[in-house]
């Protein structure tokens, strides 16, 4: 498998530190509001390696924290008079209802910042320990320069930072609010301030900067060297470059052999922003949408490529993905009839056809993590299930075409087969069942006019029929 590493910016094999395993570290989601649609899309696709990785065979531990100790969720707190604990508890159970819709696994590990406080505290004193980091007036400041490295990831000049830096470092010092070495240096520890929560610490009592989190997280339950660290462009700078400079002058190893970025998600060809309106929270999206819609047309784009998010491309993502439950149906009800038929010698021939389409599904999904690509391949299977069966092809056949395009779809990208049924009542169902019967004997009253009034009609109600051999078979649109 090729990775597009944004630390070399160049596709590369993908070699694991321990051969069949896989250590990936995912910046999660800071726990102040529900999550938005924005944040969806590093949970769908980086899911999504890590099961393409367990499908490949590697054992996978898959780490993705909880920010749960940030300026955002004090300030939610004091607005709403409660603890900022609280706040953070309350969204981090609600982002976990919203990751289960999206069929997003559960991470190995979901460190929460508060809990791994101890452990910053040493990566703090190591850094000082070694001259990387100094302490102000209970402010530990990360030596920048120190860090020979620095700006490796985003691929920036340290001088060229420095300049940017110098107008806004001129003011602060001129109003004395600024007591660092150097421009460039950036928190690692940050004194307490009144209704905050805060730890004791060899500096004072305080919290730990955000960038300083991840980076003793993803040692602690990782180690020294990540395999992947990924999460969104975004994040390239400054969080990740930090992360890089304190856990290398830390712990003396490379912090990450890979770094993957998803592209930025756009709504409607904007930003999204709550001042422009076009902000949605995932609980928003899939009050409209399956959530299986969504992931799908999360899927549908190279994960690198922008991605713009409007109604008109969501519905054409609906339309394809039931493209693919259709002939995953028809494939099932051929499979349940356990018709007892032996694969014939045709159909044998058609199954030494199927590798090629999982060869071309591997081999996109190979290619740097192309599900688009690989969505069209399942899209190619999908065609030749359907040329290939009928109600008369052999049960057994149809299960082993059923089971491959449930490893590919359900398995790997996480696309159900099965439609997620809205319940109904047993009023609804009677008054369904009684159209389709009128609509039965129209039929057979030679009344077709009748008869193609009453589909439309349930089309309408969001009711889908099928005239198949066994009787009338409906479903929810």
């Amino acid at each position: 498998m090729k990775i597009f590493n944004t630390l070399t910016r160049n596709k590369e094999e993908f070699v694991p530190v321990t051969p069949g395993k896989a250590g990936i570290y995912v910046c999660g989601p800071t726990v102040y509001d529900f999550i938005h649609i924005g944040n969806a899309r590093p949970m769908i696709v980086f899911d999504t390696l890590r099961r393409y990785l367990e499908y490949r065979g590697y054992e996978v531990n898959y780490v993705s924290n909880f920010t749960d100790v940030d300026d955002k969720i004090i300030r939610r707190a004091n607005e709403e008079h409660v603890d900022s604990l609280e706040i953070s508890e309350r969204f981090i159970k609600e982002c976990k209802k919203d990751m289960e819709a999206l069929n997003v696994r559960p991470a190995t590990t979901h460190p929460q910042a508060t809990k791994e406080i101890p452990d910053m505290i040493d990566m703090v004193q190591q850094l000082i320990d070694k001259g990387h980091a100094y302490c102000v007036n209970g402010t530990v400041y990360f030596r920048t320069r120190s860090f020979d490295g620095y700006g490796k990831l985003s691929h920036k000049n340290i001088d060229d930072l420095e300049s940017g830096h110098r107008d806004e470092a001129h003011q602060l010092k001129v109003s004395g609010e600024d007591e660092k070495e150097d421009a460039l240096d950036f928190v690692l520890w940050k004194p307490k301030k009144e209704g905050e929560p805060s730890w004791e610490s060899p500096w004072g009592d305080g919290r730990p900067g955000w960038h300083l989190e991840c980076s003793v997280m993803s040692r602690k339950y990782i180690g020294g060297t990540l395999d992947i660290h990924a999460g969104g462009e975004d994040l390239i700078f400054p969080h990740h470059e930090n992360e890089i400079a304190q856990s290398e002058a830390a712990n003396g190893v490379t912090f990450s052999n890979y770094w993957m970025h998803n592209g930025f998600l756009k709504i409607d060809n904007e930003k999204m922003s709550k001042s422009l309106g076009n902000f949605f929270t995932v609980r928003d999206i899939c009050e409209k949408y399956d959530p299986q819609v969504i992931r799908f047309f999360m899927l549908s784009a190279q994960y690198r490529s922008p991605l713009n998010f409007s109604d008109q491309l969501v519905e054409s993502a609906k339309n394809g993905l039931d493209r693919i439950l259709n002939g995953a149906k028809k494939l099932e009800d051929i499979a349940a009839k356990n018709n007892g038929k032996e694969i014939s010698e045709e159909e044998q021939k058609l199954l030494a056809e199927l590798p090629n389409y999982v060869a071309k599904f591997d081999a996109a999904m190979d290619d740097d993590l192309n599900t688009a690509d690989a969505i069209s391949a399942i899209f190619e299977l999908i065609r030749f299930t359907n040329a290939g069966t009928n109600e008369e092809s052999s049960s057994a056949f149809a299960k082993q075409l059923y089971d491959t395009l449930f490893t590919l779809s359900d398995t790997v990208l996480g696309i159900h087969l099965t439609r997620a049924e809205a319940e109904m009542s047993e009023d609804e169902t009677a008054v369904i069942e009684s159209m389709i019967a009128e609509r039965t004997a129209a039929k057979k009253a030679k009344d077709f006019a009748k008869a193609d009034e009453i589909r439309a009609k349930l089309l309408d109600m969001g009711i889908v029929i099928e005239d198949t051999r066994e009787g009338v078979k409906w479903r929810k649109a």
